[in-house]
């Protein structure tokens, strides 16, 4: 089924009302603290739909994955990270919402000073580029529309950067409540004409291989081991603080995380399913990435099928205009706050920033135009230097002093650098070959975490000595 005006119509329509919820929710109050934090009065409802949107900016990463290799993209890439959310939202979401700041960094300065909170500021800013959503938007518009790729991710950003350059936080969370429901109908229409036109589960069962039905998709342990490890990016996802930091009270932080995991587990269900079916009906495509448009096109209707579309450019943009606005936030309050400017004001320098990290990330975008490569870059480089960092930022018996903290940040940020590049230089029957960049910063820094605990600020010895006195306490 070719793309008609009335599809065509529906995701025009999409972004008008997109672009109106951003600027009406605007309107009003907009101080420091609704700008940046929506003054702390984030309900459980809005708090649940912008945490459950923002988690899916890498749809089409979802659909080729499974399309290539069945149900161990859910398995890797879906439930390590309900555990490690489940474990954010006992262990840290009461503790975020309590602390009342805006960032992870200031939480490190206020725990390890200022130069382990500038550290851990670049390392954040790197986390929350943009760079891979800027780019994913980009390519669907170019397909749609046959456009010019890097004109395309120009478009993405004009459509996102008025409304969020005007409301700041507040924009964000209502144009997320928007999207997270266009993301659902998408899904979830795809997934019923699939079911009905198609076939139930034993049409899956019969049609696709058998290791597409296997958890681990025959991969080996140390592959599936590293995906678990990668989840670990929950603990220091700023997003994740961002919204604990504006939640109205602890209790709608710890419901939120809660609540997002049973919706996110739905929406795994939804994208897992349909991208299922898309393999089992077409067995052998050229592009594996296009699985859920190569589904959609031949079973949906029109209206539906820009309906479909629209609900893709739903999941991509939530986490782009929010990836957006942490950039921006990071630049102004860990950043440019630090410099003494004359004329600092925390908004005027968070739009700054956002414009400047739109413009990177496009830059980005057009120098890798990898999705995968720019996750696997930014993932591997940034969640070494900061998990221990922030784990002991929250729990005092894990905390070292500021001088082993940001030796611990940049070992662990650096010699992930370092392996991504020599790594390519390694012969592949080298079993050295094998090992990914974040396994080599993970184990520096936890090394480097465990030594410094002999030397922390609440004990003396090594640190066994002090593990035995807490326990004989």
């Amino acid at each position: 089924m070719s793309f008609s005006i009335i599809d065509f119509i529906v995701i025009v329509l999409f972004f008008i009302f997109l672009g109106l919820t951003g600027f009406l929710s605007s309107r009003g109050k907009n101080d420091k603290n609704e700008f940046l934090l929506f003054s702390r009065k984030t309900g459980l409802f809005l708090f649940v739909a912008t945490n459950v949107s923002t988690w899916y900016g890498g749809i089409l990463g979802v659909g080729e994955f499974t399309y290539q290799y069945g149900i161990v993209n859910w398995f890797t890439q879906g439930f390590p990270y309900y555990i490690f959310a489940f474990l954010f939202a006992f262990f840290f979401a009461k503790k975020v919402r309590r602390a009342s700041l805006f960032t992870i960094p200031e939480r490190i300065e206020e725990v390890y000073g200022k130069k382990a909170s500038l550290l851990s500021a670049v390392i954040v800013f790197i986390l929350a580029s943009p760079a891979p959503y800027i780019l994913m938007s980009g390519v669907i518009l170019a397909k749609l529309f046959s456009l010019n790729l890097f004109l395309s991710m120009l478009i993405s950003l004009f459509i996102i950067l008025p409304f969020i350059l005007k409301g700041g936080f507040k924009a964000d969370l209502f144009t997320d409540v928007f999207q997270f429901f266009f993301m659902f109908l998408g899904f979830a229409f795809l997934f019923i004409f699939a079911f009905f036109k198609l076939g139930s589960y034993t049409y899956l069962l019969a049609s696709l291989p058998q290791s597409h039905l296997s958890l681990t998709g025959g991969m080996p342990p140390l592959y599936i081991f590293v995906w678990f490890l990668i989840a670990l990016w929950t603990f220091v996802d700023p997003g994740f603080h961002q919204r604990c930091y504006s939640a109205k009270d602890e209790k709608t932080a710890f419901n939120g995380v809660l609540i997002s995991i049973i919706l996110w587990a739905l929406f795994d269900f939804l994208t897992t399913s349909t991208a299922l079916y898309a393999r089992a009906r077409f067995p052998s495509v050229d592009m594996p990435q296009w699985a859920y448009f190569t589904l959609a096109e031949n079973i949906l209707p029109k209206g539906i099928l820009g309906l479909f579309y629209a609900g893709i450019f739903a999941t991509i943009l939530s986490t782009l205009n929010s990836f957006i606005f942490i950039s921006g936030s990071t630049f102004s309050l860990d950043f440019a706050r630090r410099m003494n400017l004359r004329n600092y004001n925390e908004k005027s320098f968070t739009k700054i920033g956002m414009v400047l990290s739109s413009l990177l990330g496009l830059f980005l975008a057009w120098l890798f135009p990898s999705v995968i490569n720019l996750w696997y870059i930014i993932g591997s480089v940034a969640i070494p230097g900061l998990i221990f960092a922030v784990i002991g930022a929250y729990y005092e018996k894990f905390r070292v002093k500021e001088k082993f903290i940001i030796i611990e940040m940049a070992a662990g940020t650096i010699s992930s650098i370092v392996w991504i590049f020599t790594k390519k230089y390694i012969p592949y029957e080298n079993p050295l070959s094998n090992l990914e960049p974040m396994i080599v910063g993970l184990f520096l820094s936890f090394l480097i975490h465990i030594s410094a605990l002999g030397h922390s600020t609440w004990g003396r010895g090594s640190f066994f000595h002090i593990k035995n006195s807490y326990r004989n306490r």
